[in-house]
C-alpha cells in the first residue's frame, strides 16, 4: 500500500510513501529521510489508484515528495519523475518535484 497526503498551499505539495516506511528515519552522508507519518500519511491508496492521483496533481502543477520503492515505480508509471530524477538514502529510493 501507498500513503498520500496532500498539502495545501500556494501550489499543493503530494506526499507520497510506502506504508511500510511510515515513521521511519533512513541517513545516509548528508542526506536524510524522515518518513513521518503527519507529513507522509493522510490517505491509502493501492497502486493503480496512486497512479491516477499523481497523474491528475501533477495536471494541477503540483510539487512531490516521493519515497520507497512502490510509490516511485507508481511516479514513474504516472510519467511525473524520470530515473535520472531517483536519488537513495541507505537503499531506500526518493524524489523530488518541484514544478
Amino acid at each position: 500500500m501507498i500513503v498520500v497526503k496532500v498539502h495545501h498551499a500556494y501550489r499543493d505539495v503530494i506526499a507520497v510513501c510506502d506504508a511500510d516506511l511510515i515513521d521511519k528515519k533512513f541517513e545516509e552522508g548528508k542526506r536524510q529521510i524522515d518518513a513521518r507519518a503527519n507529513f507522509y500519511k493522510d490517505k491509502e491508496l493501492n497502486y493503480e489508484k496512486a497512479v491516477k492521483l499523481m497523474k491528475e496533481q501533477a495536471k494541477e502543477d503540483a510539487t512531490f515528495n516521493i519515497v520507497g520503492k512502490n510509490s516511485i515505480k507508481a511516479a514513474l508509471e504516472a510519467g511525473i519523475i524520470a530515473k535520472e530524477g531517483i536519488a537513495k538514502v541507505q537503499g531506500v529510493p526518493f524524489a523530488l518535484v518541484l514544478s
